[in-house]
Formats: structure tokens, C-alpha cells, sequence
């Protein structure tokens, strides 16, 4: 005769372990490679006025952000379950901690990030098509709805998305480098001096600060991946090799993608991030440069919010579980498997942060409660 738990309906189990390597590999990397690449080199270089000290803060903290997701792939495989910093800080300091964590993502610091991203996603895709303000966001809220179905509908169509785009950005910057060196479109001279700092540069001290803290933006997102360990097969083997060839990649892929911009566009032509990007795209296409770049930037923001959407709802989840939220947010969808309802609030709340606010607004609305936690 069949168990009671042979019976139950799928909206009582757990999440399927559907996730392998290459699935969690490419969350990581596609988490963390956003805008932020395209911004941040232009004011570390500057600051810092050497390729060589450029070069070191990004394996300084490369390193840095390696241990911390090697630990972060450690505390996966003890705790194998959804919710990533949410289950290790309840294990850790108790539910209170726990309780305070997970509300703070759910209504601060996930949909903010959501929306943030599918805001700039709007603001480039008006770049190309010219659009009113209202579009723009339309554009951003779809985008965000179009994923949390995507992820309602199947894990495995979600990650099988996310290996795509994840392949594909790190294709376009393998392009962009080989356009470049191949075609001879900027200057060895570039690099020279090497290693002392050019003038203009900031004092070495506060050089590296302002290095260290944009390498650690461009770093940002690794950690999210521990929030789907709950579906990730043999996740105390997984994870952490996920994490390691997710973040050296990353890191290569920075300093490679560093080294093409340095090479297109001389330090002292460098007057700010955005026009920096306009500079090396009209030196590697022309007048059309600032458009193909715009169109690899959103390639890089749809896989970026993939990797949030699939990971930050099984916070919500978790701590449904736990009773610390609305029992009703731990069912899981009968026919999927899914943790619809939680994907649902997350989509629900990023979008009223689209209509409601600019990017800048958002990220304010945000940063010091997140900073603060």
C-alpha cells in the first residue's frame, strides 16, 4: 500500500534537483557579469593611471571574492537546502538574524536590483529604439515578467536560458577582444609606462581604494547562487566547483576585457564612464559603435536578472518554510515544481520599483538598508 508521502502532491514536496555543473557554472558567471564591466574599468584606470596597478586590484580582489565564494561553497554543501546567506546566517545566529535577513531581501534588496537592472535594460533599449519614458519601463517590467514566467514554467528552460546568455556575453567579449587585436584597432603604446602611474592619477593610497571598490561592484551577485542549492544535484560537490570556474572565469574575463579598452582608448583621452564605452565602440565599428555596444549590454543585463530571478525567490520560499512568511509561499506548483507564488512576488514588487522610480531612485531606495544590514 502507498506511503503518505508517496502520495503527496507535488505542491507539498521539495524542489527537484534538476541543476548540474554547467547550469550553476553559468549562474554564477551570469549573475555577476552586468553593466558593471562596461562601466567600472574606465574610473579604476583612471584613478589608478597604471595598467600594472589595474592588473593587480583585479587579482587582488578577485582573489578576495574567490575565497569568500569558496567559503560561501563550502557552507552550500553543509546546508544543502534554498535560501544561500538566509539558512547560513539562521544556522549560524538563529532565526531573529534569519528573519530580519530574509525580509530585508524581500522587500529591499532583491526587487530593488531587479529593478534597477531591468531599468538600464529599458534606458539602453531606448538608445537603439527611441522610445517615451513610459515604453522604457514597459520594456523593464516586461522583461522582468518574461523571466518569472520562464521560471514558473521549468527550472531546467530557466538555467537552459541562462547557459545560453551566459555563453553568449562571454562570445561577444571574446569578439569584441579578437576584433580588436586582430584588426590592430588600438596601440601597444597604451601600456606604456607600465607600471608607474601617469599624471592626473589619484595619490597611490586613494588609488586603490577607488580600485578596490569598483572591482568589488563589478564582483557583485556571486553569493546568489547558494540560494538554489535546494535544486541542485550532488550540491556539496557542485557548488563549489561552480563556484571556483565561475569565478576564475570571471576574473580573466575582467582583465581581458580591461586590457581591450586600455588598448583602444588612451588613458588620457579617458573623461568618463559612459563616454569611455562610446570612445572603444566607435574605435572597434565606427559611428554605429555606441549601438552594437548598447545591444551587448542588454545581452548582458537579460542574462544578469535570468541568474536574480531564478536565485532570489527561493529566499522567500525558505523562509515560508521555516513559517517566518505565508505558508501559501512554500507550496511549489503542482504540475511544475516550481516556487510559483514566491517568483510571483518578487515580479510583482520589482516591477511597482520600475513604474514608481529612475535608476537612481531605486539604487537609493536600496543602498543604505542594504549597506546598513
Amino acid at each position: 500500500m502507498a506511503t503518505a508521502t508517496s502520495i503527496a502532491p507535488a505542491s507539498t514536496r521539495g524542489l527537484r534537483r534538476e541543476l548540474g555543473l554547467a547550469s550553476t557554472t553559468a549562474a554564477v558567471i551570469g549573475g555577476i557579469i552586468a553593466v558593471g564591466i562596461f562601466l567600472t574599468p574606465a574610473g579604476m584606470a583612471k584613478a589608478l593611471g597604471s595598467p600594472m596597478w589595474l592588473l593587480a586590484v583585479w587579482l587582488v580582489v578577485g582573489s578576495m571574492t574567490l575565497s569568500g565564494a569558496l567559503c560561501f561553497g563550502e557552507l552550500a554543501g553543509r546546508f544543502p537546502r534554498a535560501g544561500g546567506a538566509y539558512v547560513y546566517l539562521q544556522e549560524s545566529y538563529g532565526r531573529r538574524t534569519a528573519f530580519l535577513f530574509g525580509w530585508m531581501c524581500l522587500l529591499v534588496m532583491d526587487p530593488a536590483v531587479t529593478a534597477s537592472l531591468a531599468t538600464g535594460l529599458g534606458g539602453y533599449f531606448a538608445y537603439i529604439f527611441p522610445l517615451r519614458q513610459l515604453l522604457i519601463k514597459l520594456v523593464g517590467a516586461g522583461v522582468i515578467w518574461g523571466l518569472c514566467l520562464l521560471n514558473i514554467f521549468s527550472i531546467r528552460f530557466s538555467a537552459g536560458f541562462i547557459r545560453w546568455t551566459t555563453w553568449l556575453k562571454l562570445a561577444l567579449l571574446g569578439f569584441l577582444t579578437t576584433w580588436a587585436f586582430a584588426f590592430h584597432l588600438g596601440s601597444w603604446s597604451n601600456f606604456v609606462p607600465f607600471v608607474a602611474q601617469r599624471p592626473g592619477s589619484l595619490p597611490l593610497a586613494p588609488a586603490i581604494g577607488v580600485g578596490v571598490v569598483g572591482a568589488f561592484f563589478s564582483f557583485g551577485g556571486w553569493w546568489d547562487v547558494g540560494k538554489i542549492a535546494g535544486e541542485v544535484r550532488d550540491p556539496g560537490r557542485t557548488l563549489p566547483r561552480a563556484l571556483l570556474f565561475g569565478m576564475l572565469a570571471v576574473t580573466f574575463c575582467y582583465i581581458v576585457v580591461s586590457a581591450v579598452f586600455l588598448y583602444l582608448v588612451p588613458l588620457e583621452k579617458v573623461t568618463s564612464d559612459q563616454t569611455f564605452v562610446a570612445q572603444a565602440g566607435e574605435v572597434l565599428f565606427g559611428p554605429t559603435g555606441g549601438v552594437i555596444f548598447a545591444a551587448i549590454v542588454i545581452i548582458c543585463l537579460v542574462g544578469s536578472l535570468a541568474a536574480l530571478i531564478i536565485s532570489a525567490p527561493r529566499v522567500y520560499y525558505a523562509m515560508a518554510s521555516d513559517v517566518l512568511f505565508f505558508r501559501a509561499v512554500a507550496r511549489t506548483h503542482p504540475r511544475f515544481g516550481t516556487p510559483a507564488n514566491a517568483i510571483a512576488i518578487q515580479g510583482t514588487i520589482a516591477s511597482l520599483l520600475v513604474f514608481m522610480g529612475s535608476f537612481e531612485q531605486i539604487i537609493s531606495y536600496a543602498l543604505f538598508i542594504v549597506v546598513f544590514f
